[in-house]
């Protein structure tokens, strides 16, 4: 009984959200792989409800009380493995220059031994606004670069590349600014 309890704390709904972002990230990588207007339309309908589930599972759990280790760990690494596996097939075809993507997840990898360093020493790891900014920009230059072709005269890979460019500059800014005000941390 006790043990059926906590599978159900662990399931609960915000888990389940975060569980199914990381469940779409092999679904959109084998639509890519296919880069044509069908496979990329349903990567990007695939991508966007991930991203959704991103601002879901922190409302549901704050909301309801429902915050546990599981979604304190999954949450970012999802958030990372979305973005970053994405934006890596979008290189793979030429989509985004690979030099833009391979900051964006050095960074990523970076910012997360920087938070594994503080959380065993007891800092502060949430993520900070200009992280979060920094997110809702790759995720606003991803969904454009995913459609990638023209539909009704609009070119949104000319829309994708402009946010890019900004989510670029927010992803070198937040990074910088999470080593600095992560230094005395790092100095101890």
């Amino acid at each position: 009984m006790v043990q059926g309890k906590q599978i159900k704390n662990i399931l609960n709904r915000p888990n389940i959200l975060t569980l199914f972002r990381v469940a779409s990230i092999p679904v959109i990588v084998v639509l890519m792989i296919f880069p044509n207007k069908f496979f990329t339309f349903l990567a990007v309908i695939l991508f966007s409800a991930a991203a959704i589930t991103d601002f879901l599972d922190g409302f549901y759990a704050r909301r309801q009380g429902l915050v546990t280790t599981l979604g304190k760990i999954m949450d970012p690494i999802a958030d990372k493995l979305l973005i970053s596996s994405t934006f890596i097939m979008l290189a793979s075809h030429g989509w985004v220059p690979a030099w833009m993507v391979c900051i964006i997840i050095g960074r990523e990898l970076a910012v997360t031994g920087l938070r594994n360093i503080i959380a065993a020493k007891g800092g502060d790891v949430s993520a900070s606004l200009l992280g979060k900014y920094k997110t809702g920009f790759q995720i606003s230059a991803i969904i454009p670069l995913l459609i990638h072709y023209p539909y009704f005269g609009i070119n949104f890979h000319v829309i994708g590349s402009f946010f890019l460019w900004c989510a670029l500059a927010l992803t070198i800014w937040s990074g910088a600014d999470y080593f600095i005000k992560s230094r005395n941390l790092l100095q101890s």
